[in-house]
């Protein structure tokens, strides 16, 4: 794989191809992807490479094993980890999920500092375009995702300003 700066930029160029036309909300989906990445800056390029692949596998066609051969086994992993598990609602699939990342050793933490970025990203968004109902769902999941995904001294600049957010609740428009 290439220099840092060329690993961020090519798993960038990956992800806006596998998500194509897709959108968050109403903007193309790499605006979410570039917030994410933005987040992840001060912990390095492989969190921003994460940053990027966050989503690959769980809202596009990309399998797993081609993140692993274009990424290498311990991106896979970590993109695994940042994948919902399926069910039936969503209550279920974030229950899932959560389990999955509470039982995250040392080896990757990587995840967990892209997930709370994710989440990060996601609440900035709901505040800044108003959309106060995604808002409390955040907002009603925090207590078992802070429970799953939260390890002192791992990021908290992250968490920080995640509880900032929830405490800014956008009127709903």
């Amino acid at each position: 794989m290439p220099d840092h700066t060329q690993q961020v930029s090519y798993a960038r160029d990956f992800a806006v191809r596998a998500h194509g036309g897709q959108k968050y909300g109403e903007r193309p989906y790499v605006w979410h992807l570039d917030a994410v990445a933005a987040q992840l800056a001060p912990f390095g390029a492989q969190a921003q490479v994460l940053g990027y692949l966050h989503d690959v596998v769980e809202d596009t066609d990309v399998p797993l094993a081609e993140i692993e051969a274009t990424f290498g086994a311990h991106t896979a992993a970590c993109v695994a980890l940042l994948t919902d598990v399926p069910g039936a609602t969503r209550k279920e699939r974030k229950a899932k999920t959560y389990a999955k990342l509470a039982a995250v050793g040392p080896d990757l933490e990587l995840a967990l500092i892209a997930k709370a970025a994710d989440r990060l990203a996601n609440l900035s968004a709901c505040v800044a375009d108003g959309r106060a109902e995604l808002w409390d769902t955040y907002h009603g999941e925090h207590p078992a995702f802070r429970a799953a995904a939260y390890r002192p001294g791992l990021c908290d600049s992250l968490w920080a300003a995640m509880d900032e957010q929830l405490r800014a609740r956008p009127a709903a428009r």
